[in-house]
């Protein structure tokens, strides 16, 4: 049976990538799209957090928009936490290709046994991986504070949070080469994803 919440950020500015990502397509479909497929098939929810939501009217899912202006992937976290039905929810960026369900559903067995905390996040050495995680709605006064104090870095910001991490060797069970964190960054990204991916 689906159940829970899955979030997709699709905002930002894409700079670097010259284009807005949300229009990132993998052998002729939208990659947002491919991801919804997937988390459609795991989660009863789906929540796409977009300054362009009339990209997905035609899709069964939930739109908004960030209500904390230019808080960057906060913003993102705490519009997708606001607007979602179940007290966790998993977060990816509309920029991600590789998904790995198995993992997804190890941090959901974490959840149902240690629901104290306000988020599941991977650690590789001391940098955070944000994204391909789990935040609960108890963390929306976590972020409403940062916004206040102008903080913008959420590795400070979670100084504040009960997280529970998952270290590098832990996760590499599930994603030998790292791949699901990838993210299409530049032009030369999507190009390799294109000819990985043929």
């Amino acid at each position: 049976m689906l159940t829970g919440t899955a979030v997709i950020l699709a905002g930002g500015n894409s700079s670097r990538m010259g284009f807005d990502k949300q229009y990132i397509k993998l052998n002729g479909m939208l990659l947002i799209e491919r991801q919804i497929r997937v988390l459609q098939s795991v989660f009863s929810e789906i929540v796409i957090v977009s300054n362009k939501p009339e990209l997905y009217q035609n899709y069964n899912c939930i739109l908004i928009e960030d209500q904390l202006r230019d808080f960057g992937p906060m913003g993102g976290i705490h519009a997708g936490l606001t607007a979602a039905k179940s007290q966790f929810s998993y977060f990816i960026a509309c920029d991600m290709p590789y998904m790995n369900q198995a993992y997804i559903k190890y941090m959901l067995n974490m959840i149902s046994e240690e629901n104290h905390n306000q988020a599941i996040i991977t650690r590789f050495g001391q940098w955070l991986e944000p994204f391909n995680a789990f935040y609960s709605k108890s963390a929306i006064s976590v972020f409403e504070q940062a916004y206040h104090e102008k903080t913008k870095k959420i590795s400070k910001t979670l100084e504040k949070a009960q997280v529970r991490y998952i270290e590098e060797e832990e996760a590499r069970r599930f994603s030998p080469d790292w791949s699901m964190f990838a993210n299409i960054n530049t032009q030369e990204d999507l190009n390799m994803l294109q000819i990985k991916s043929e």
